[in-house]
């Protein structure tokens, strides 16, 4: 199974602490470095220093890091263009030598648009749709040839549909518990399936979903690869399980039960449980971006046991 970090810098925090967070990930084995796109920060705090931008961020992090994969859980497709956002993940691509892996969803939250001027229209994912087609459709156009494309949200005509990313496909990733539009749309696009924060049970069922869709659309269900999210505190023993928990705000009891939390021993186990319904990749996210000794300790006892 890969562990992935997987990082919410709209909690509060600036580009240095995210490039000290991923050089860690590199360093300490981990398969990639992931973020959220979000412009403001949920729950109680001052969200101090602000937002940074997932594709600027992770711009940077292609020319700071050699290794490990870059990507989004999830971009906001409310917050770019399609045509814009194709743009900018294959330039980010090719900075990175081929690493970037592009998560998109509809955009859920709507009080960062009201804090920055941002639409948030209606009828978001019938936008989304478009948005995958668009922006697949311009990296598979051949060198040379142009890309139209007339939907009810976008329309480009005779795009020469540049750059072309580094990778001769970008990996897309499309996730959310819907029960049968997601499923769909990631048959029809998705190179992986993520369902976060989710439980063993939950997960089964929804990837048991998109396998039928993909299965229906005339696509092998073993094509795409399914993966959680799921938020993670790992201590060597109680009393350090317990000080992480406190240090996020959250009850032990609610992390285990929800999350990946405990000792290295429970951890490994409930992964485990994962695997065995086919999961073969889990992005960890990590809410305490200052404690670098937790992602040593997780890479030390637990992605070491993993094979």
């Amino acid at each position: 199974m890969d562990l992935r970090i997987f990082t919410e810098p709209q909690q509060g925090a600036d580009y240095d602490t995210l490039l000290t967070v991923a050089r860690a990930t590199e360093e300490l084995g981990f398969d990639a470095f992931f973020r959220s796109d979000h412009y403001v920060r949920m729950g109680s705090g001052d969200g101090l220093p602000g937002p940074t931008d997932a594709w600027i961020t992770l711009a940077g992090l292609a020319r700071e890091t050699k290794r490990i994969r870059l990507g989004t859980l999830m971009t906001a497709g409310t917050f770019r263009l399609p045509g814009v956002l194709a743009i900018q993940v294959a330039q980010v691509d090719r900075m990175s030598g081929g690493r970037v892996e592009l998560g998109l969803g509809a955009g859920w939250f709507e009080e960062e648009r009201k804090a920055y001027g941002i639409p948030f229209p209606k009828e978001r994912f019938g936008r989304l749709e478009e948005q995958l087609a668009i922006v697949t459709g311009l990296w598979e156009t051949e060198v040379g040839k142009t890309f139209s494309f007339h939907g009810e949200y976008y329309q480009l005509a005779d795009s020469p549909a540049l750059p072309k990313p580094a990778q001769s496909r970008v990996p897309v990733l499309i996730g959310g518990h819907g029960a049968s539009r997601t499923p769909r749309l990631a048959a029809r696009y998705a190179d992986e399936f993520n369902i976060p924060f989710a439980s063993v049970e939950d997960s089964e069922r929804q990837f048991g979903r998109v396998r039928d869709a993909a299965e229906a659309a005339g696509r092998p269900a073993g094509d795409l690869v399914y993966s959680n999210a799921l938020v993670v505190c790992v201590g060597k023993d109680d009393a350090e399980v317990a000080r992480r928990a406190a240090a996020i705000g959250r009850d032990v009891d609610e992390l285990k039960a929800n999350g990946l939390a405990g000792s290295p021993a429970e951890v490994v186990d409930k992964l485990g449980r994962y695997a065995a319904i086919g999961s073969s990749r889990v992005y960890l996210q990590v809410l305490d971006l200052e404690d670098l000794d937790h992602l040593e300790l997780i890479s030390a006892r637990v992605q070491s046991q993993l094979g």
